[in-house]
C-alpha cells in the first residue's frame, strides 16, 4: 500500500486550497499548483477541523475494519498538526 511523506492535515489543506483555486473545483485556474504550494497553510485550521470530525468513522467504516485502530490513526494525525502548530 501507497504511503505518503505528507502529514495528512497538510495534505487536507492543500486540497482545500486548490479548491479555491483550480479550474478542476470552485476556482478557474487551470495550473494551480504554484498558488496551492504558497497558499495551504492558510487552510490548516479547516484541515485540522476536518481531522476533528473524520475521527469517528460512520458505520459502513466501523464495518470495513477496525474503528478503533482508525480513531487512533485520525487522532495521530491531530495530535501531529497541533504538535506543528504550536
Amino acid at each position: 500500500m501507497p504511503v505518503s511523506d505528507q502529514p495528512l492535515v497538510e495534505r487536507i489543506a492543500r486540497v482545500l486550497a486548490a479548491a479555491s483555486f483550480s479550474s478542476n473545483a470552485e476556482g478557474s485556474d487551470p495550473s494551480a499548483s504554484e498558488k496551492v504550494d504558497r497558499t495551504w497553510p492558510e487552510h490548516l485550521n479547516q484541515a485540522l477541523a476536518v481531522l476533528h470530525t473524520a475521527r469517528e468513522p460512520d458505520t459502513q467504516m466501523a464495518t470495513a475494519g477496525d474503528a478503533e485502530i482508525w480513531k487512533r490513526m485520525v487522532e495521530i494525525a491531530i495530535e501531529e498538526a497541533e504538535a506543528t502548530a504550536a
